[in-house]
C-alpha cells in the first residue's frame, strides 16, 4: 500500500520547539539528536469528527518512552496538548487527518552520543496531515514473513516507542522486493510477533489469539481491541503463535493508528480460506468504528 501525495499537505504548518513553521520552513538542526542517533521518541494519532482519538493514551506513551529513554524535562501533558491544538487550528484540520507526534532529546553542542551533549532540553514536533486510513480495508493485505527478527527486550525493549526504526524498515523493504504489503516479523524463537507497522490478532473456531506483548509494542489499537473482545462477551488468548497458524485461521486481522483495523487475506502465499464462516472482525470493526465517532478529545 503506497502511499500518495495529498495536494492538501502542500502548504502545511508545523510546529517545531515552541512555534508554528511553514512546510518549506519545517527544519531541525543537523545537530539534532534524532539526526545524530535516532534518539527521539513518538506517536501516530488520528482525529475522527473533530476528536483526537485516545489522545490521554497517546501523550502518556509517549511520556513514558522519554523517561525511560532518560530524557530531561520532558514537556507535560498540558504543553503538548497546546501545540497540537495550536497546529489543528493553524491547519484547519477536524477530520481525515494524521498527526505524528515526536520527541527528540533535542540540539546537542557538538556531534556525538554522549546524552550529555544535548543542554537545550527535548524538541516537540507535532506534524499534522491530511491522511486517510493507508491501508484498503475493502480488499485486505498481504503480507510475507520477513527474515529480520523482531527487537526483544533483551537488545532494545520495544515498548520504547522510539524512533530508531531500522529493523521495521528491513522488514518493510523485503516486503517491498516480494510484492507484499506488509511484512510479518518474528521473535527471537521463531513465534510470530507483528508487523513492521502493525499488531496483529487471529481468529480460529471463535476463539481471537494475538502474540505476547513481548518482542511487540502493546500498541494501544491493539489494547482498544482487547477492551472490545471483552464488551463482545469474547475469548482472545495472549500467546506464542506459529506461523502455522497464522496460515490456518479463520481470519487475520492487523491493528494499528496508521491502518485501523485491516484484513489479511494471504500470508507467504497462503490465502486465509475461512472455512468456519466465522464474522467475528466484523462485529469487532463496528464496534471500533462506534468508539471512533463518539470517544476523543475534542478540538478547540
Amino acid at each position: 500500500m503506497f502511499q500518495k501525495f495529498d495536494e492538501r499537505n502542500s502548504n502545511i504548518k508545523v510546529f517545531i520547539g515552541d512555534r508554528l513553521y511553514e512546510r518549506k520552513d519545517a527544519k531541525i538542526s543537523v545537530f539534532d539528536s534524532s539526526v545524530q542517533g535516532g534518539d527521539a521518541v513518538w506517536e501516530g494519532l488520528r482525529i475522527y469528527n473533530g476528536k483526537i482519538f485516545c489522545f490521554d493514551r497517546h501523550v502518556r506513551r509517549l511520556q513514558e518512552s522519554a523517561k525511560t529513554m532518560y530524557f530531561e524535562n520532558i514537556p507535560g501533558f498540558d504543553f503538548i496538548k497546546n501545540a497540537v491544538m495550536e497546529t489543528l487550528k493553524a491547519n484547519g484540520m477536524k477530520n481525515d487527518t494524521h498527526i505524528r507526534l515526536t520527541l527528540t532529546r533535542g540540539e546537542k553542542i557538538t556531534s556525538g552520543m554522549d546524552p550529555r551533549l544535548n543542554t537545550r532540553g527535548p524538541c516537540l514536533i507535532v506534524l499534522a496531515e491530511w491522511k486517510k486510513p493507508v491501508y484498503d480495508n475493502a480488499s485486505g493485505i498481504k503480507l510475507v514473513t520477513s527474515h529480520i527478527r523482531r527487537n526483544s527486550p533483551q537488545y532494545l525493549d520495544s515498548k520504547i516507542h522510539h524512533n530508531n526504526l531500522i529493523n521495521n524498515i528491513l522488514a518493510k523493504i523485503e516486503a517491498n522486493l516480494y510484492g507484499a504489503d506488509d511484512a510479518l516479523m518474528l521473535d527471537g524463537n521463531g513465534f510470530v510477533s507483528e508487523t513492521n507497522a502493525t499488531n496483529i490478532f487471529m481468529i480460529k473456531n471463535g476463539i481471537l489469539h494475538t502474540s505476547n506483548p513481548d518482542s511487540c509494542l502493546p500498541g494501544i489499537t491493539r489494547g482498544i481491541v482487547l477492551e472490545i473482545t471483552t464488551e463482545l462477551n469474547l475469548i482472545c488468548k495472549e500467546r506464542n503463535i506459529s506461523v502455522s497458524e497464522f496460515y490456518n485461521a479463520d481470519e487475520i486481522f492487523t491493528t494499528g493508528t496508521m491502518g485501523e483495523l485491516t484484513s489479511v487475506y494471504e500470508i507467504d502465499g497462503r490465502k486465509i480460506s475461512n472455512n468456519s464462516g466465522s464474522i467475528i472482525l466484523d462485529k469487532i470493526m463496528k464496534v471500533f468504528k462506534k468508539r471512533t465517532e463518539t470517544e476523543g478529545e475534542v478540538i478547540i
